[in-house]
């Protein structure tokens, strides 16, 4: 269409933000530069030439639009606040949890799945603690999203909120039962090491009785059996019930995977955890453990010194795991222990 009124209008709407402004020429298939001469009329700059159809020249446009990020402050990213995304399948009430917790609409609410398309992260204040709430899209099934389009670009968005949070609220919607997509959910959240709250939501809408919410747990722990450290809140969006229990439990799995225990402490357990089970043994050769210390947080990672790695079963490392778990009381996070032959130490 070549340079028009409707242009100049906007140009001269743009020079008047004082903002960087970079300038692109679509629709040239063919490369043609000598029709983007006339847009220098514009007083915006040099012209990129661009094909959007043809993904000609749009990578040059990505650079110099992200050369004028470096000395932005990115608030969200600040590392004092702590990052609490809000994951699960489509529909499951999301948005309206995270309008509830927030007091203001800030996110689309509807009943049709898939309304929220991207990561909205949203500062606020909860006790003193700056936190960034990050309401994502709903993650359905990989076999039900077609390739590049705007529903996986939105799951791509939701696994790096994931990724980048310190805590994670994963969404079950209790009307429609637990189903492997929500355990496929859960299951990136504890393998990205990530605090996690289970939320039950929709729980105005099931009939109960005094042993329902039992009910619930017990098949919430089978399903969840490979992450049993979670905290669950069994809450209903639309009633606004037990809604104010899930910052604090956020908060409380974020204080637990940060938590430093003194290494005195910690031997301290681990001899009693071999009084009362020693370490098994292998090829006629018995796993011994010398020393135990904290070597990282968030999640917790624990290093034991042994005679032989080798030698040490998964069963021997649930149960390490679990004595440290009873005597440090870290609900809500993941822990990592790490074993080292003795000689690598030295």
């Amino acid at each position: 269409e070549g340079l028009t009124d409707a242009d100049r209008d906007v140009a001269v709407l743009l020079r008047k933000t004082k903002k960087p402004i970079v300038l692109a020429v679509n629709k040239c298939d063919n490369n043609e530069v000598e029709n983007t001469y006339e847009f220098y009329a514009l007083g915006l700059g040099e012209p990129f030439v661009i094909s959007s159809e043809h993904s000609k020249g749009v990578g040059d446009l990505l650079d110099k639009v992200v050369s004028y990020f470096d000395g932005l402050d990115d608030e969200v990213d600040d590392k004092s606040k702590i990052k609490i995304a809000i994951v699960g399948r489509p529909n499951a009430g999301k948005s309206s949890i995270t309008n509830k917790i927030l007091g203001q609409e800030r996110v689309v609410v509807s009943n049709v799945a898939g309304t929220t398309r991207d990561a909205i992260d949203t500062p606020f204040v909860f006790d003193g603690k700056e936190c960034v709430l990050i309401d994502t899209a709903g993650i359905r099934r990989k076999r039900g999203i077609e390739l590049e389009s705007v529903e996986s670009y939105s799951v791509l968005r939701s696994m790096e909120a994931i990724r980048r949070a310190d805590v994670v609220v994963v969404v079950f919607d209790a009307s429609e039962g637990f189903n492997e997509q929500d355990v496929r959910i859960a299951g990136y959240v504890h393998e990205q090491g990530k605090p996690s709250v289970i939320v039950v939501n929709k729980w105005d809408l099931i009939e109960k009785d005094q042993h329902t919410i039992n009910v619930y747990e017990e098949k919430l722990k089978e399903q969840l059996k490979f992450m049993d450290y979670y905290i669950s809140v069994y809450v209903s969006a639309l009633s606004g019930q037990r809604l104010n229990k899930i910052i604090p439990a956020c908060l409380t799995a974020y204080e637990n995977a940060s938590k430093r225990t003194s290494t005195s402490i910690l031997n301290e357990i681990l001899q009693d955890a071999i009084a009362i089970a020693q370490p098994p043994s292998k090829y006629g050769k018995r796993l011994k453990l010398f020393f135990i210390s904290q070597s990282g947080t968030n999640p917790p990672t624990y290093t034991i010194q042994a005679n032989d790695s080798k030698l040490v079963h998964f069963s021997y490392q649930r149960y390490l795991e679990n004595c440290l778990r009873r005597n440090l009381k870290l609900e809500g996070t993941p822990i990592k222990i790490i074993f080292k032959d003795k000689k690598d130490e030295d």
